[in-house]
């Protein structure tokens, strides 16, 4: 048995802004709930507080059962971490502590062999056995060969870094849905996975037993696996809630009629509230004439001051507008030629060619080098020209291959990272990026800056660290520097992971509109119907192109 209730939940932002007010919902036993709403509302603060990393300033979280968290950062390792590093952020926190005791006691051994230091270490067996560590290995075992094909005794030293973003995501999924614990909380868990793997975890969702709240901006996912969705409704005064007992295919149309009836409740709050103004001043002027007529004066008064303490119904969500521009210019006709390109360890030796205003996308599973590909052609290809270097300042690793990929003339990559990794916007509050530009691209002026920020619904966020943002709120910083840079051709992974639904439809819309040509990785079946072409990277090594989307591919067949 498990469940989570959610009671009056307020929390206000460092700088004083009021994030969530007033938020409550429940996930019962065995229910499947999912947590949408535009970026920048809290939806993974409102995880934070679930999972205790953070207290809310008023309202209560209550559960039962054991809570199995997977963070938004699964994904988007760079560090040092290794697989065993990532299998431990999901085990119980008795678990962890034992495992750093663990390593701690290994460490110091290799130091110094003495006495004292033999009977920590050996403290800090008995302490991991006690726990039940040694038992842990062969479920470990069970997750590393079903997420990445290989025992946990060859995978555990791996760094984290060498998967793949849709392979660090399955690997802690599959340790999730697989451990003891009876609810889940899941922040963007489709992220970085390619289709057999959201097919996977749709499947997985609707079959367990488990209690499961997932944040997703996935429409299929969420058709699929949800069986009641949470919305943040972004308000003046923060986010509140709202929930839909029903599937997604009931959404919209529930959304719309319950917008409506809030409408209409307010529209007779305001009449009747006019109507008790209007009868106190009305009585006002008959008592000065009337002593008899003031009772009903002082109770008229009464009337309008409860009236008004009890306060409107719930107003009407803000509704947020995001308007994308991307502009683009004029290139040569061939924007890349791709001649015997092979990239090492991960693909067979392939030709394409991609013509000025095409609309292709990059499909395939995890792990058969969608991304390399992206970061080779963004770096400027093979022996890039002056003119092909990225409008970006983009710490770019160099992509190891054999075969041309060659640029035409005046074709400038803008990059898209799928990650949200920015070392050039680190540390830098929004406002000031604009303002300020960089050898790429001029700077502008504070009120156009402002003018552009609120273009994107950022203008709340303006005095914000870039590394204090939402993954969405990120994602919209990114492609609203692509419109500024003076991109010819752009190079999007996974531009709509983290981009809510209103947002994914501007940007699509702006894809259309766009003056060149765009090159995008996709995992998400909506966007990728919007395409026209589509090269595909097989799980046999070779690289071919389809008139069709094609997600069946499986893991790319080679040593790992």
């Amino acid at each position: 048995m498990a469940h989570l209730e959610l009671t009056d939940i307020d929390y206000f932002l460092p700088d004083g802004r009021q994030l969530l007010s007033g938020v409550g919902f429940r996930v019962g036993d065995g229910a499947k709930a999912a947590l949408i709403g535009p970026n920048g509302t809290g939806k993974t603060t409102l995880t934070r507080i679930v999972a205790g990393d953070i207290e809310p300033d008023d309202g209560a979280v209550t559960r039962s059962g054991s809570l199995g968290v997977m963070r938004q950062f699964v994904g988007q390792l760079r560090d040092d971490s290794t697989v065993l590093d990532l299998l431990l952020s999901v085990a119980s926190p008795a678990v962890r502590s034992a495992a750093k005791a663990l390593d701690d006691a290994e460490n110091a051994m290799i130091e110094a062999d003495d006495e004292k230091t033999q009977m920590k270490y050996a403290a800090a067996l008995s302490d991991w056995g006690d726990i039940g560590g040694y038992d842990l290995e062969p479920f470990w075992d069970k997750v590393t060969m079903a997420a990445l094909g290989m025992p946990f005794d060859r995978a555990k030293w791996r760094a984290a870094s060498t998967l793949s973003g849709g392979e660090q995501k399955r690997l802690v999924l599959e340790a999730l849905f697989k451990s003891s614990d009876q609810l889940l909380l899941l922040d963007e868990p489709d992220n970085y996975l390619d289709v057999p793997g959201k097919r996977w975890l749709e499947r997985t969702i609707r079959e367990s037993d488990k209690s499961v709240l997932f944040i997703s901006h996935d429409r299929e996912l969420i058709a699929a696996a949800a069986t009641r969705i949470v919305t943040l409704e972004p308000g003046i005064n923060g986010a509140t809630s709202w929930v839909h007992g029903g599937g997604f295919g009931t959404y919209y149309d529930a959304r719309e009629d319950r917008n409506a009836r809030l409408d209409e409740l307010r529209r007779r709050w305001d009449e009747e509230r006019v109507k008790l103004r209007a009868l106190v001043l009305r009585l006002r002027e008959k008592a000065k004439f009337n002593d008899g007529v003031a009772a009903r004066y002082h109770a008229a008064q009464t009337r309008l001051a409860r009236f008004e303490d009890a306060g409107p119904p719930e107003a009407v969500p803000v509704k947020q507008k995001v308007t994308v521009r991307l502009h683009g210019g004029r290139t040569a006709k061939r924007a890349l030629v791709c001649t015997s390109l092979e990239l090492t360890g991960l693909m067979k030796p392939f030709d394409t060619e991609v013509w000025f205003g095409d609309r292709v996308a990059v499909l395939g599973s995890n792990g058969s080098g969608k991304s390399h590909f992206l970061r080779l052609l963004a770096a400027g290809g093979t022996d890039p020209e002056r003119e092909h270097q990225p409008v970006q300042e983009l710490a770019l690793e160099s992509v190891p291959h054999t075969g041309q990929a060659v640029l035409g003339a005046r074709v400038r990559p803008g990059l898209f990272a799928q990650t949200h990794t920015r070392p050039d916007l680190t540390g830098n509050n929004l406002l000031d990026i604009l303002h300020l530009g960089n050898e790429h691209r001029d700077g502008m002026g504070r009120e156009a800056s402002s003018r552009a920020l609120d273009r994107y619904g950022l203008a709340l966020a303006a005095e914000q660290l870039y590394d204090n943002l939402s993954g969405g709120q990120q994602a919209r910083v990114q492609i609203l520097l692509l419109e500024l840079s003076g991109a010819t051709i752009l190079l999007l992974d996974e531009p709509t992971d983290n981009l809510d639904l209103l947002s994914a439809d501007a940007l699509q819309d702006a894809i259309a509109a766009f003056e060149g040509t765009v090159i995008a990785v996709t995992h998400d079946r909506w966007f990728a119907r919007s395409f026209d072409r589509f090269l595909v990277f097989g799980s046999d090594g070779r690289v071919y192109e389809s008139n069709e989307p094609v997600w069946d591919e499986t893991r790319v067949q080679r040593s790992r």
